[in-house]
C-alpha cells in the first residue's frame, strides 16, 4: 500500500481491504470479459499457425493478429471441428501483422459459441506455457460479463464474490464500466520521447446512470477507488471527451490532470509499459519506483497473476 500524501508504504493483505474504505466510496469496476480468441491450427500443407481475434468489425469479420505473417495472405484459412468453424483472411490490417478475418459458423451454430469452443485464453506473451482450463476461470474477474477483452483487467482477479458482498454491506457503492482491453496493453514504449508513442484504441462504455453516480459521488465529495488502470483511462477519458462509448487512445503519463479518480488499486507492471507509466502519473515517479523495490525486496509477485498496490 502507498500512501501518497505521507510518502510512505504499508504492507497488508487483499482482505484488509474494507478498512480504507468508508460508506458511500466507490468502486469503479471493469467488467469486461476475456474471450478464449486465441486460435492455433495449421494451413493447407501443414504450417503451422496462429490467430488472435482483437475486436469485431461487422459482417462476420475481425480485426486480427497473425503469425507468421509471411505465410497468412489473402484466402488462407484454419477449420475446427471438420468446418465447425472456419476463419479466412480477406485482406491486410493497418498494423503490422494485423489481418482482416471472417469467422464462419456451420449452420445452425452461432460464432460467439465456436469461440468458446475452440478458441483458447490468450495468456500474457511472459507466461511461457500453453493455457489450461483452470485459466478460463482463472484469467477472469468474478464480475466479468461483457465479452471483448483478449487481456484480463488484473486488479480485478483479486476480488471473491465474498469481499465483494462484505464490502457492499459496509455501505461501499459498486460501478460497473467497461473497457475490452486490447493486446497493446503489452506492448512496450520503445520511444525516448513520449509523444512519439501512439497507444492502440479500445472500446469503453459506461452507462449513463452509472455516471450520474459517479458525478454524484464526486459532488459530495465521496472518494473513488478505480479497479485497474482500464478503469482509470475509461472514467478519465469520458471526463475529457464527455462521450460515454467510444474508442480510446488516451495515454496517461507524468503531468496528467486527473478529474476523476482519487484512489487507484493495481497490479505491478512491466518496465517501459504504459501502464506503469500511468501509475507514475498517478502516484509520482520516484514514489512509485521507491515502492516496486520494496516490492521486490519483499519477493512479491509481479504481473497478471502477481499482488497488488492499493494507492491512496
Amino acid at each position: 500500500m502507498l500512501h501518497r500524501s505521507a510518502g510512505t508504504l504499508e504492507h497488508r493483505r487483499f482482505t484488509d481491504l474494507p478498512a480504507y474504505l468508508a460508506p458511500g466510496d466507490m468502486l469503479a469496476l471493469n467488467d469486461t470479459r476475456v474471450l478464449p480468441a486465441r486460435f492455433t491450427g495449421n494451413l493447407e500443407g501443414g504450417a503451422e499457425c496462429e490467430v488472435l481475434l482483437v475486436r469485431p468489425l461487422e459482417d462476420g469479420r475481425w480485426l486480427a493478429l497473425v503469425r507468421p505473417g509471411r505465410r497468412m495472405k489473402a484466402g488462407r484459412r484454419l477449420e475446427f471441428g471438420r468446418g465447425e468453424l472456419v476463419i479466412t483472411v480477406e485482406d491486410f490490417g493497418p498494423g503490422k501483422g494485423e489481418r482482416i478475418v471472417r469467422l464462419e459458423a456451420a449452420e445452425g451454430c452461432e460464432p460467439g459459441d465456436l469461440i468458446e469452443r475452440w478458441g483458447h485464453i490468450p495468456l500474457p506473451p511472459y507466461i511461457l506455457r500453453a493455457d489450461t482450463p483452470e485459466d478460463r476461470r482463472r484469467y477472469q474477474t468474478v464480475y466479468a460479463v461483457n465479452r471483448g477483452a483478449v487481456a484480463a483487467p488484473t486488479a480485478g482477479l483479486h476480488f471473491t464474490d465474498e469481499l465483494l458482498a462484505a464490502l457492499a454491506s459496509d455501505g461501499v457503492d459498486r460501478v460497473n464500466l467497461t473497457l475490452h482491453v486490447g493486446p497493446g496493453t503489452f506492448r512496450p514504449v520503445s520511444v525516448e520521447n513520449l509523444a512519439g508513442h501512439t497507444m492502440d484504441r479500445e472500446f469503453y462504455r459506461i452507462e449513463q446512470a452509472a455516471w450520474d453516480r459517479i458525478i454524484a459521488a464526486r459532488q459530495a465529495e465521496k472518494r473513488l477507488l478505480a479497479v485497474g488502470t482500464t478503469s482509470v483511462r475509461t472514467l478519465e477519458s469520458a471526463a475529457q471527451t464527455g462521450k460515454l462509448e467510444g474508442f480510446t487512445g488516451l495515454f496517461i503519463t507524468p503531468g496528467f490532470e486527473f478529474r476523476v479518480v482519487d484512489r487507484l488499486l493495481t497490479n505491478f507492471h512491466l518496465p517501459r509499459s504504459t501502464l506503469l507509466m500511468l501509475v507514475s502519473a498517478f502516484a509520482g515517479r520516484e514514489l512509485v519506483l521507491e515502492a516496486y523495490r520494496e516490492a521486490v525486496g519483499q519477493k512479491y509477485r509481479f504481473y497478471s497473476y502477481g499482488d497488488a498496490m492499493l494507492i491512496l
